[in-house]
């Protein structure tokens, strides 16, 4: 059975909650534009307002068949609301219209056997199941429609009542549900109970207010309604019981996902108000916060409550601990804040290199070697590089401060273990990537033993390295050129040093002025970030650095001071500059 992926909720799935995903069947065309409208049976108690709502999607369904390219789905759509309506002549009509222009669409064909057992055509129905059961065996539609068990799970369930309710045939749609039993891990639960409501309603039924409650008590983790449909059931559960905190979760989620962020916020508040404990909703609420109001102080509360509503969750742990990062807050306060705890830090890789980073950043990276030779790191997406940066750090570091001390066999140690990748990592090198800063250390450990010979082949390959890669792109300049131009002056050639610090020192200033951009094959690294990046401030910032960096290189020692000062106000964690700052103790 073909099955179509429904459209993923946005940056709002439940903490560790893989993507659920909607069953769709083969041939399942679309039902025409206004597919809600269709769901509204018309009869007395509908108003006028339902009436005419259906006399609408009518009238655009009739349009549509104006065109080629849409008059399959079109008739279609006029035959669901004709059975609505209880036309079963004009159903069949419309009916053999679309199949005419395709004849293997499954879910018309279904329909058309259900109009010929309401004209008393059983015969030809029978025939008419048979044959689309030749076109796909698994159709679970003309299945239950001869009598056999629906295969699949209950999202199949769900897709099977929603083809039912879109013509009207509400007690079919419910009995499809009756005996459905999820499992914890499929999410479908709270879904059923909103599904057999609204359904329930449909019929006059007085089961509506147990199968809301039912909805209300089932767990939230994996539910994720995706469908369109499930807008009018969820505003449904909503109009019937204005309390239910879980269905205004639920429709923030869907909506957030359509890109009506501004409900979808309202919906949240609405839900956390009513059950203050939904740590989901204090994140999302969060994330919007952040990434759609521009409330960065108003985001950190709502990250507050929801790490108060799970204090064992250490994906909220994370989340949190990036929006801090993104807002500045300092290395020693997030630091803080990780080790008190973790045994949250340790299940998780991307928590435990940000543990690894604050080390670093705040002097202690032996505690960071120990991180680093203790965990088997797995890679993950968005996260390349990350680890192996760590520990070309923690080496960098270390073996500076062993040179400094005056210990040149253990810095010669710590370099070359920069170099080297270990396998508990989990990755490697890009063969691009430059290297060179860890070169022209290497070198000055070795000419510091007394090793020329080694230490100037090193500084060759740092002076001789060309490019970087960083982003998904090859850079000519980058922060690896200043130790290139380094390793010029060590290898006894100044002019070429000299002229390299002039050059990164105009393409700092060209790329201060330039728009910020994200290059060709990185477009979809903005997408991976939880917390929206301001690209121009992120590249000024870049600007600076590098300027500083040149100034340094070119004995402007008090500009790049001032340089420096304003990179890491700008941004406290970043990396280079703080090591920069220590390795030369003239710009403390």
């Amino acid at each position: 059975m073909g099955r179509r992926r429904a459209p993923p909720p946005v940056q709002h799935r439940p903490p560790h909650c893989p993507q659920s995903q909607s069953r769709r069947r083969r041939g399942a065309l679309p039902a025409g534009p206004l597919p809600r409208a269709a769901l509204v049976r018309e009869r007395p108690r509908a108003g006028r307002h339902a009436v005419s709502l259906l006399r609408d999607a009518y009238a655009a369904a009739h349009k549509a068949t104006w065109d080629q390219a849409w008059q399959s789905a079109g008739f279609h759509a006029l035959a669901e609301i004709d059975c609505l309506r209880r036309d079963w002549g004009a159903a069949l009509g419309h009916l053999e219209r679309s199949l005419r222009l395709n004849a293997d669409n499954l879910r018309a064909r279904n329909l058309q056997a259900l109009v010929l057992r309401k004209l008393e055509r059983d015969a030809e129905a029978d025939a008419v199941l048979r044959a689309t059961l030749q076109l796909d065996p698994l159709d679970a539609w003309s299945r239950h429609l001869l009598g056999e068990r629906v295969p699949g799970d209950t999202q199949v369930r769900l897709d099977l009542a929603l083809d039912y309710a879109r013509a009207g045939f509400f007690g079919q749609a419910l009995d499809v549900l009756a005996d459905a039993a999820p499992s914890a891990a499929e999410g479908t639960a709270p879904l059923l109970g909103y599904y057999r409501a609204w359904l329930s309603q449909r019929l006059d039924r007085r089961a509506a207010p147990a199968h809301l409650a039912a909805a209300r008590a089932a767990a939230p983790d994996y539910c994720f309604p995706a469908r369109v449909e499930e807008i009018a059931i969820l505003e449904s559960a909503l109009a019937a019981a204005p309390d239910d905190a879980r269905a205004a979760f639920y429709l923030g989620n869907l909506f957030y996902d359509r890109r009506r962020h501004r409900e979808a916020i309202a919906l949240w508040e609405r839900a956390v108000r009513r059950e203050p404990g939904n740590a989901v909703a204090w994140r999302n609420l969060g994330l919007a916060a952040f990434n759609i109001l521009r409330r960065p102080a108003l985001a950190r509360r709502a990250y507050a409550a929801a790490c108060r509503a799970a204090p064992d969750d250490a994906r909220l742990l994370f989340e949190r601990d990036q929006l801090w990062k993104r807002l500045g807050e300092s290395p020693v306060r997030r630091l803080r804040e990780l080790e008190a705890n973790l045994a949250l830090v340790q299940r998780r890789d991307d928590l435990s290199v940000e543990l690894c980073a604050l080390y670093n950043q705040t002097g202690r990276s032996d505690a960071a070697l120990a991180l680093l030779r203790t965990r088997r790191f797995q890679p993950w997406e968005g996260g390349e590089g990350l680890v192996l940066g760590q520990h070309a750090r923690t080496h960098l570091r270390l073996g500076r401060a062993a040179l400094a001390r005056g210990d040149a066999p253990a810095a010669i140690a710590h370099f070359d273990a920069a170099l080297d990748v270990p396998g508990n990592l989990g990755e490697a090198r890009h063969l691009l990537a430059n290297p060179s800063d860890i070169h022209l250390w290497l070198g000055d450990a070795l000419a510091a033993a007394g090793l020329r010979t080694d230490a100037r082949r090193h500084w060759r390959r740092a002076a001789t390295f060309r490019g970087d890669f960083q982003a998904m792109s090859v850079r000519a300049f980058s922060e690896m050129t200043y130790f290139s131009a380094l390793a010029w002056q060590r290898l006894g050639h100044p002019a070429k040093s000299k002229r390299m610090f002039r050059e990164l020192l105009a393409h700092a200033r060209r790329l201060a002025r330039a728009p910020a951009e994200i290059d060709y094959f990185a477009t979809s690294l903005p997408t991976m970030l939880l917390f929206e990046d301001d690209l121009a401030a992120r590249q000024r910032t870049h600007a600076l650095f590098l300027e500083a960096q040149a100034r340094l290189g070119l004995g402007q020692e008090a500009p790049a001071r001032r340089l420096l000062r304003r990179v890491l106000q700008r941004d406290p964690h970043h990396a280079r500059a703080r090591d920069l700052v220590e390795s030369n103790p003239s710009l403390e």
